[in-house]
């Protein structure tokens, strides 16, 4: 039975692909500071005896080895996240996203890991010039959250350069499904629009909502990390994407419901769509489950963002503030 380390396991992504490798039959170890990760999203997990959960943050060496102990693979998925938080506090997500990957790496080394995957941001293409983008693309850093994503990426291909550590590197684009968080700042389409509509509110459309994004489920996603992990890859990049690109109003017509919109934001791409021919080809990996059936999926699991914040264009005027004033100037 194989040990894997899943570090932010209580978050999103992460526990979705806790499930994955317990039905495949891993023990799991989950490193989680809770920032923004919840226990309760691994309650569901039947077999307690193949999952432990450690409190504890990845700055703290002596936790950070601890969890490491006996893992033959890592799945590197903490992270601070969002936009707006990281124009704040560049510090903070400097600290996370970058010195804490580099102490899990090294600890990583020291612990003879056989696969270091890490999730990575399509974040770091900023606005792309070639669509569908392709790894080789340009590297446009526009925020905080981008540049310390990229950073910690660059970090991992070091060590895998310098120190023989087996990693890869998936670049996630707009993750979403059930779990996604519900907590924090303005930040993912889904987590806002689903409040907004539990609460009876208009949906924010940013702009005219004819940009699109390339929205890819959660399950997909997780089984991209399992692939990464069992195959001969190493020391390279994989965008993980949907092999397709939907706009906002198209979103907002699936959820239903009346809309509004508000100022288009500096900095963001018209579009985000992956190439993903690379992984497909190496890992024999691809998105199965529709744009549609995805949504529907979060309908039926709506309930879940009761707690969220509802956001207005007023509240979200105030929380994009920053945003505006950094950001607005260099694409005045």
């Amino acid at each position: 039975m194989t040990k894997a380390l899943v570090t932010g396991g209580c978050g999103f992504i992460g526990s979705h692909l806790v499930d994955l490798l317990i039905k495949n039959n891993f023990e799991v170890v989950v490193l989680d500071n809770f920032s923004t990760g919840r226990k309760s999203n691994l309650d569901h997990v039947e077999d307690k005896k193949r999952l432990k959960i450690i409190d504890g943050d990845l700055n703290n060496s002596k936790v950070v080895k601890e969890a490491l102990s006996d893992c033959k693979l890592v799945f590197h998925l903490a992270a601070l996240a969002d936009i707006v938080p990281s124009i704040n506090n560049p510090l903070e997500y400097f600290s996370s996203n970058v010195q804490g990957t580099i102490k899990l790496l090294e600890a990583s080394r020291n612990f003879n890991i056989e696969k270091f995957v890490y999730a990575a941001s399509s974040s770091c293409y900023g606005t792309p010039d070639v669509i569908p983008t392709p790894e080789s693309a340009e590297i446009k850093l526009n925020y905080p959250y981008a540049f310390t994503k990229w950073a910690g990426e660059q970090a991992m291909l070091h060590w895998g350069q310098v120190y023989n550590l087996p990693v890869v590197s998936l670049r996630l684009f707009n993750v979403y499904g059930p779990r996604s968080r519900t907590s924090g700042t303005y930040g993912a389409v889904f987590g806002v629009f689903l409040a907004q509509k539990l609460a009876g509110q208009p949906l924010t459309i940013v702009g005219d909502g004819s940009q699109t994004r390339d929205f890819t489920y959660v399950t997909d996603v997780a089984n991209a990390f399992l692939k990464a992990a069992r195959s001969e890859a190493r020391n390279t990049i994989f965008n993980v994407g949907s092999k397709n690109t939907y706009s906002i109003n198209y979103l907002a017509s699936l959820l239903g419901g009346p809309t509004i919109n508000i100022p288009k934001r500096p900095g963001e791409p018209d579009c985000t769509f992956a190439d993903t021919s690379k992984i497909e080809e190496a890992l024999n990996w691809k998105s199965i489950v529709s744009f549609e059936n995805g949504v529907k999926s979060m309908l039926e699991n709506i309930d879940y963002w009761k707690d969220a914040p509802v956001w207005n264009p007023t509240s979200i005027n105030h929380a994009t503030k920053e945003w505006f004033s950094f950001l607005g100037k260099k694409h005045a």
